[in-house]
């Protein structure tokens, strides 16, 4: 049993639901394939780290889960993954956003769980002793077993300060595994910073739940809200962990946030939907709801947003 079972998402997903998945709905012809034909391109903005380097409050997209954010006078990377491929295996299908050579120092980082998409040690050692790494129960660990020294873990709900800049750990519909043994035993969730210039929010990996409301009303009033859109077919599989684009919408709406910032999605290809069919969907959700369309931002990689 993991020490986190008791919150973790279910139905939970094991090696046969794996297993059905990649072989058995191969073999029977039952997955989604792209469209005979098709190919899509990450868009992909140049970025020297100059725009990051600037004084103003900023949010960067470096791709999938990582974004680089200037807030309460702090530089803060969430889910930082510079490597070329997870674990090795699976490559970026778009470069880094800004190399992170090209970055001033990282004063905080915050990790939300443990999975290897958003995990990643090569990228953590790169980075570094000198930033403050906040994390949940159970992942201080990993990363104090990677040399870094300055760590924090906050269970939900609790919150810790740099200066200006207040970061609070709060819930995510998920689970956890870096190994079959360790299923459970480290937490996961989702982060707010709030810092003089707004209240932003990273929701790391996560399915629709009904917490997006109580995160809106205890956290908020959130300004930017960075949600994934991607990884989510076949949903007999992914719904109970990822959310798909109109899922992600609803989440926007429960939060009750100013803007919707779309993550997860275009940088490396884990499921089956079309890598770029995310962005469309999300669009279209805009326009059936009657959303107005500035409060969807859909950055490239590399882009910085003035916040």
């Amino acid at each position: 049993m993991g020490r986190f079972d008791n919150l973790a998402t279910q139905p939970a997903r094991g090696f046969a639901d794996v297993l059905r998945w990649r072989a058995l709905d191969t073999l029977r012809g039952r997955r989604r394939r792209d469209p005979e034909g098709y190919s899509f391109a990450t868009p992909v903005r140049a970025n020297d780290g100059s725009p990051v380097a600037a004084a103003a409050a900023s949010l960067t997209w470096i791709g999938h889960a990582t974004f680089v954010l200037r807030l309460g006078g702090a530089l803060i990377a969430s889910d930082p993954v510079w490597s070329e491929r997870i674990s090795g295996i699976i490559p970026r299908k778009a470069p880094p956003g800004v190399a992170l050579e090209s970055l001033p120092p990282l004063d905080v980082v915050t990790i939300s769980h443990n999975h290897y998409d958003h995990l990643d040690v090569p990228t953590l050692r790169r980075i570094g002793k000198q930033a403050a790494y906040v994390t949940l129960p159970g992942n201080g660990a990993l990363l104090s077993a990677a040399g870094l020294a300055n760590v924090i873990e906050l269970d939900w709900w609790q919150s810790h300060r740099f200066g200006a800049l207040e970061v609070t750990a709060v819930p995510a519909r998920h689970w956890s595994m870096r190994a079959p043994w360790n299923r459970n035993d480290m937490l996961w969730g989702g982060f707010v910073y709030r810092g003089p210039e707004g209240v932003a929010y990273h929701s790391g990996d996560t399915a629709l739940f009904d917490g997006f409301a109580e995160i809106g009303q205890r956290a908020g009033p959130i300004d930017w809200a960075m949600l994934p859109i991607g990884a989510y077919e076949p949903r007999w599989f992914m719904e109970p962990q990822h959310m798909n684009p109109e899922d992600a919408g609803q989440a926007f709406e429960r939060l009750g946030a100013r803007h919707l910032v779309a993550m997860h999605w275009g940088t490396f290809k884990l499921t089956d939907e079309p890598l770029g069919e995310p962005p469309e969907r999300l669009r279209r959700f805009f326009v059936e709801r009657g959303l107005e369309p500035s409060r969807l931002w859909i950055l490239d990689v590399g882009e910085t947003r003035l916040l």
